[in-house]
């Protein structure tokens, strides 16, 4: 294996996309409130998001290696890991050197901003910090953690820290606007975790396809994406967002396909892959269509 592939591949960098839309939305929610960007503090936050979003991805890719089970799941493109580490073993401690390191420069970083910013930033990072440590080891042995942690890391976390760092204050635009974010990506590791019932069981993890079974996950799974179109649609009603980012329902249809096809087959995995894939389609483009629509509002 390539020098490249081996720190990459853990780093799962075509994941990295969906930090790029988070944080573009917590930049655009900043742009509408102050009318203006502080670009040199924008791009600090998205090199703290992409060493968090490195991070986590890196640790999990080490731990799950270590405790056997990415030798037990079946990879998609959507899921089971890398499959990096497998391939080539003596990697593992260039994974887990990849994930301190990141660890230490999103610290870094977010104590910068909260010198600039002040304190208002501090529980945002050191929360932030405690799921990148907890998440594989602890977060994953919870059903309603592993259910709700990964949506408020990139939702209120990453779209609120990216608002505050970038305009200095709180604005409840972006707190209404997070809501969309946190609601898709627990939809998003949620469906994820479907093909990999069994392999995640014997290794100790008790997220909900798990704890519940896949039908009734199922039924979550659609309702976390009805949440995230209905806090869209309030949010505009209530006039906490500008009607542009209504833009963000063009998304919607996709999203009512993999709702359809989940109910319809979610004990198949072969079954469930396109609904995994549109589903990836949704958490890009909605995020990134109401940032636009906040950037033109």
């Amino acid at each position: 294996m390539s020098a490249a592939s081996r720190l990459l591949g853990p780093m799962r960098v075509p994941f990295l996309a969906l930090t790029l839309v988070c944080v573009a939305l917590g930049v655009a929610t900043a742009w509408h409130a102050e009318g203006q960007v502080a670009w040199p503090l924008a791009a600090l936050s998205l090199a703290a998001a992409l060493a968090a979003h490195v991070s986590v991805n890196a640790f999990n890719e080490y731990l799950d290696f270590r405790s056997g089970l990415d030798f037990r799941t079946r990879r998609t493109p959507f899921s089971g890991g890398s499959g990096a580490l497998p391939a080539d073993p003596a990697a593992a401690p260039l994974a887990l050197a990849t994930a301190v390191v990141s660890l230490v420069v999103v610290a870094a970083i977010g104590l910068w901003l909260v010198s600039v910013r002040g304190l208002v930033l501090l529980p945002l990072g050191v929360v932030g910090l405690a799921l990148i440590l907890a998440y594989t080891s602890w977060i994953t042995r919870s059903a309603l953690a592993c259910l709700a942690v990964p949506g408020l890391g990139f939702g209120p976390l990453m779209v609120v820290g990216t608002h505050i760092a970038v305009a200095g204050r709180y604005d409840a635009t972006a707190g209404i606007a997070a809501l969309v974010p946190f609601f898709l990506v627990s939809a998003l590791l949620l469906l994820n975790q479907f093909p990999d019932v069994e392999p995640d069981r014997a290794v100790g993890r008790r997220h909900l396809p798990i704890v519940w079974g896949r039908p009734r996950a199922a039924r979550v799974f659609v309702a976390l994406h009805a949440a995230a179109y209905l806090s869209l649609v309030l949010g505009v009603a209530f006039r906490a967002l500008p009607w542009q980012c209504l833009l963000g329902l063009a998304t919607l249809p996709l999203a009512i396909l993999a709702a359809r096809d989940v109910l319809a087959h979610p004990d198949d995995v072969e079954a469930l892959l396109p609904a995994m894939g549109r589903n990836v389609i949704v958490n890009l483009a909605t995020p990134a269509l109401m940032a636009f629509g906040l950037a033109v509002a």
